[in-house]
């Protein structure tokens, strides 16, 4: 999996995202992790998340505790619960966040320990 040649997707230096929908209530992405790699351990404070695994291996932490996911399985997040997704496998790990809350800005990101240097 590749970003696209649109510009649509954002990149990160952990893989890229593509926001499918953005309404008042609701917000999805698509987010694709390289091998390897895994985002900064975070939290929010304004929104709830959920994640669905559609290709690849995941290894999700949850307040210090981690679980593994494989295509087809889901995890919730709740609103102030760190957490990361580590993409352990050789393929890239592809998965559909959907967020719920009051406000899903960029911002609403807490950094707890970042592997690029963003904490």
């Amino acid at each position: 999996m590749t970003p696209d040649e649109s510009g649509r997707d954002d990149q990160r230096p952990w893989g890229f995202y593509r926001v499918l929908e953005d309404e008042p209530d609701h917000k999805v992405k698509r987010i694709v992790v390289r091998p390897g790699r895994r985002l900064s351990l975070q939290r929010h404070w304004r929104r709830s998340e959920h994640w669905h695994v559609i290709s690849g291996r995941a290894i999700i932490t949850l307040d210090g505790k981690e679980l593994a996911l494989a295509a087809g399985e889901s995890v919730d997040i709740a609103t102030g619960v760190a957490h990361r997704v580590m993409n352990p496998g050789p393929d890239p790990l592809a998965l559909i966040e959907v967020q719920r809350g009051s406000y899903f800005g960029e911002d609403d990101i807490e950094r707890l320990q970042d592997d690029f240097g963003r904490a």
